[in-house]
C-alpha cells in the first residue's frame, strides 16, 4: 500500500522531518521559501496532505484552487487564524492545529517580555554594546518595579493562565482578566484572579496588560486609540497572541504620545514587516515571534502534526480536528 503525499511548507524541526519522511511520502521545502499562492494550490492539488505553518496565509483564493487532491491540512501552531476555515471545509478539508504543546514556551516569552520592557532591558544591552556606559550612577537608566503590580490578561485560555500563575506565584502580582469564555473555577485555581466585566475595564486598573485572545474577525484591532486612552498612562502592552490584534498604527500614536509607557511585541499586525516607528523607540521591546521557539517545543508541535495525519489516515478522528 502506498504512503500518503505530503508537502510541507516550510522546514521544520529535523528529527520531525526525519519521522516525516520514514512514515509517509513527504515532499519538503528543501530552501524553506515563503510558498507563493500559485505553489499553496500547486500542493493542494499534488498531496493527500499539506502541512503548512502560521506564517503561510491559506485563503480562499488558495483554496478555490480547482481540482484539490488534498484532504487534511496539519497546520504547525496553535493559532488557526490563517486558515480561511469556511472555505477549507467547502474544500472538502479536515483542519488541525497543535493546542496545549506549546502553553509553558510561550508564557515564559510573555513574561521575558513584560521583564524586559519594565525593566529596560533591550535598552540597557544596546547601551552597553555602543560602549556608551559609563558605570552605576543613582539615576541611570531606572525602569519600573513588577513584583506586586497588577497584571490585566485578555482571554484566559492556557497560555494565559500559565502567564498568570507565573506572574502571582513568581511575583507577587495581582491578576484580573476578561475573557468572553471564562474559564471553570477549577482551572482558575491557585491564581486568585479576578473576573472583570469587559476589556476596558481591565484597561483602567492594570498596569500591564497582555494578550491572550485568539486572532479573527471578534478581535481584529481590539486593541486601537480607544483601548490606548483607557489603559494607565503609566501601563505596559505585551502582545504574543496574534498581531493584528493590535493596531500598530494606534499603538505607535500611544507610545509617542505617552499614552502608555512602553510595549513588549512577538507577534505583529503585517508581520514580517515592522513600522519603523516602532523599530525606533527604546521603550518597545521587539521579537521576531519567538513564542514556542524552543527545539522541545517545536519538537512537539510537529509531533502533533504527525500524530493528527496518522489518525486520519487510520480513519480515525485527528484529536485537533477544527473542521
Amino acid at each position: 500500500m502506498s504512503k500518503p503525499k505530503i508537502i510541507v511548507t516550510r522546514r521544520w524541526h529535523e528529527a520531525v522531518e526525519k519521522e516525516l519522511l520514514a512514515r509517509f511520502d513527504t515532499q519538503l521545502n528543501e530552501d524553506d521559501h515563503p510558498m507563493s499562492v500559485a505553489e499553496l494550490q500547486a500542493a493542494l492539488r499534488n498531496a493527500d496532505a499539506v502541512l503548512p505553518t502560521v506564517c503561510d496565509k491559506i485563503t480562499a483564493e488558495v483554496l478555490g484552487a480547482d481540482n484539490i487532491q488534498a484532504k487534511i491540512m496539519g497546520s504547525n501552531g496553535v493559532g488557526f487564524n490563517h486558515i480561511d476555515l469556511d472555505a477549507a471545509k467547502a474544500a472538502g478539508l479536515t483542519v488541525t492545529n497543535t493546542p496545549e504543546v506549546l502553553t509553558d514556551c510561550t508564557a515564559d516569552l510573555a513574561m521575558t517580555l513584560l521583564l524586559s520592557v519594565a525593566r529596560r532591558a533591550g535598552e540597557g544591552e544596546r547601551h552597553l554594546r555602543s560602549k556608551s556606559w559609563t558605570g552605576w550612577r543613582p539615576t541611570h537608566m531606572m525602569g519600573t518595579s513588577v513584583t506586586g503590580k497588577t497584571l490585566g490578561l485578555i482571554g484566559m485560555g492556557r497560555i494565559a493562565r500559565a502567564v498568570a500563575a507565573r506572574a502571582a506565584h513568581g511575583f507577587n502580582m495581582k491578576i484580573i482578566f476578561h475573557d468572553p469564555f471564562p474559564p471553570s473555577a477549577d482551572d482558575l485555581e491557585g491564581l486568585n484572579a479576578t473576573q472583570c466585566s469587559s476589556p476596558e475595564e481591565v484597561f483602567a486598573k492594570a498596569d500591564f496588560v497582555s494578550l491572550h485572545c485568539p486572532g479573527g474577525e471578534a478581535t481584529y484591532h481590539l486593541i486601537s486609540d480607544d483601548a490606548f486612552a483607557a489603559m494607565k498612562s503609566g501601563a505596559f502592552l505585551i502582545n504574543t497572541a496574534r498581531g493584528d490584534v493590535v493596531e500598530e498604527a494606534a499603538l505607535v500614536r500611544a507610545l509617542q504620545s505617552g499614552a502608555i509607557a512602553g510595549a513588549g511585541l512577538d507577534v505583529f499586525e503585517k508581520e514580517p514587516k515592522v513600522s519603523d516607528e516602532l523599530m525606533a523607540m527604546e521603550n518597545v521591546v521587539l521579537l521576531p515571534h519567538l513564542g514556542s521557539a524552543t527545539s522541545e517545543t517545536r519538537y512537539a508541535m510537529g509531533m502533533r502534526v504527525v500524530e493528527n495525519l496518522e489518525a486520519f489516515f487510520a480513519g480515525d478522528t485527528p484529536r485537533d480536528k477544527l473542521v
